[in-house]
C-alpha cells in the first residue's frame, strides 16, 4: 500500500507524492556495466606477462673477460657468450705480465664465484680457463675451430635472456675428470631461476658432445611446433690440457695424455714439408749419377737376330729433270722493303732539292 500524509487540522488522507528520479543516477548503473564488461573481454584476450613470482637464491655471478693481444674472432666469442648468459659480467683486458692469480681478486672485487678467462699467446693460439673462484678446482682448454654467430648466419633465433637447456653427452658420466667438467660446465653455463636479468622461457638448448677426446659445444633453438631443432651459434670445440685443484694453478688433478700443444703440431707440420723436399732432392741427385756414370757395352747376343727379316730392297729411281728451286718466302720480302726505302729515299731527297 502507498504511504498517506495526515493533515495536521484533521483532513482527508492524501496519498504522498513518489520522489524524483534524477537521470544521471539512473545512467551511472548502466555504464559500470559496460565498463565491466569491457575489461573482462580485456583480460580474457590478453596474454599475461612475464611475473616473477619466486625469489632469486642461486646468486651464481659469472666474470667474462680476456687477456691483450686476443684477434677480433676471440672478442666476437666473448660478447655472444656474455649476450647468451645474463648472469655474466665483464672487465678490462688483463696485462700478459700479470700473473693468473690476480684473477682471483678481481672476481672478488666483481663479487662474482666463477671466471671465464681467455688467454692468448703467440697472437694465433687462444687458451679458455673455468675456474671456481676462489677455492677452485679449474680447467684450462685449448679453444679450436671457433665460429661466432655473425661469422655463421644460421637460421635459428632465441629471446635475448632466456634460460637455456644443457645437454650432455653419457660419455661424460664414464669417466671422473668428465664428471667434474661436467659439474663445472653447469655451474658456469646455466642461468639461475629467477634472475632479475633473464627471462623465465626456455627457447633454446646447449649441447657438450665428446669426439676426439675433445668437448664441443654447439647451440641449438627449440622449435615449438615439432621440438625440432635449430642451430644458432656460436660453435667451439674445447681441447682439454689440465685441470687444477685450486683456482688457477694448484695441484694437478688429471693431464690430459692426447693433448698436442699448437707449437709441437706447427713443428710436425713443418718436418712432413721438410722431409718431402729432402725425398725430391734425392731422387734428382740419384738421377744426376745414374747420367754420369758410364755406358756398359754388352756383347752382341747371336740370337737376337733369328726372327729378324730381311726388307725387301726398293729400285733406285734416277732423276734426270732437275728440281724447281724452292721460293724464299721471307727473302723475297726483304727485298720488296728494301726496294720500297730506296724509292722513298730517292723521293725525298728530289723534294728537298
Amino acid at each position: 500500500m502507498a504511504a498517506t500524509k495526515r493533515k495536521r487540522r484533521g483532513g482527508l488522507a492524501v496519498q504522498a507524492k513518489k520522489p524524483k528520479r534524477d537521470e544521471k543516477a539512473a545512467k551511472q548503473p548502466a555504464k559500470l556495466l559496460d565498463m565491466a564488461e569491457e575489461v573482462e573481454e580485456e583480460e580474457r584476450d590478453r596474454i599475461p606477462g612475464p611475473v616473477c613470482k619466486g625469489k632469486w637464491k642461486n646468486k651464481e655471478r659469472i666474470l667474462i673477460f680476456s687477456s691483450r693481444g686476443i684477434n677480433f674472432r676471440t672478442r666476437h666469442l666473448m660478447q655472444d657468450l656474455r649476450m647468451l648468459m645474463p648472469h655474466s659480467k665483464a672487465d678490462t683486458k688483463m696485462d700478459r705480465k700479470d700473473k693468473l692469480f690476480v684473477i682471483n681478486e678481481v672476481c672478488e672485487m666483481k663479487n662474482c664465484n666463477k671466471c671465464i678467462y681467455f688467454e692468448a699467446k703467440k697472437k694465433q693460439d687462444l687458451y679458455m680457463w673455468l675456474s671456481n673462484s676462489p677455492h677452485g678446482p679449474s680447467a684450462k682448454f685449448l679453444v679450436q675451430n671457433i665460429h661466432t654467430l655473425a661469422e655463421l648466419k644460421m637460421t635459428g633465433n632465441c629471446l635475448k635472456g632466456s634460460r637455456p637447456l644443457l645437454s650432455f653427452d653419457p660419455a661424460f658420466d664414464e669417466s671422473p675428470h668428465y664428471t667434474l667438467l661436467k659439474e663445472l660446465l653447469i655451474q658456469i653455463f646455466s642461468t639461475p631461476r629467477y634472475h632479475p636479468k633473464s627471462q623465465p622461457f626456455v627457447d633454446h638448448v646447449f649441447t657438450f658432445t665428446i669426439l676426439d677426446n675433445r668437448i664441443w659445444f654447439r647451440n641449438f633453438q627449440i622449435i615449438e611446433e615439432d621440438a625440432a631443432l635449430v642451430e644458432i651459434g656460436p660453435r667451439f670445440v674445447l681441447n682439454l690440457i689440465k685441470i687444477f685443484q685450486g683456482s688457477f694453478g694448484g695441484p694437478t688433478l688429471y693431464e690430459n695424455p692426447h693433448y698436442q700443444s699448437p707449437n709441437m703440431h706447427r713443428r710436425i707440420v713443418r718436418s712432413i714439408t721438410a722431409a718431402k723436399y729432402k725425398e725430391k732432392q734425392q731422387v734428382k741427385d740419384a738421377q744426376k749419377m745414374k747420367k754420369k756414370e758410364p755406358k756398359t757395352i754388352l756383347p752382341h747376343d747371336p740370337t737376337a737376330d733369328v726372327f729378324v727379316t730381311p726388307a725387301e730392297e726398293k729400285p733406285i729411281e734416277i732423276q734426270w729433270v732437275k728440281p724447281e728451286p724452292k721460293v724464299d718466302l721471307k727473302a723475297r720480302k726483304k727485298r720488296i722493303y728494301k726496294r720500297q726505302r730506296k724509292m722513298k729515299q730517292k723521293m725525298n731527297s728530289g723534294n728537298a732539292k
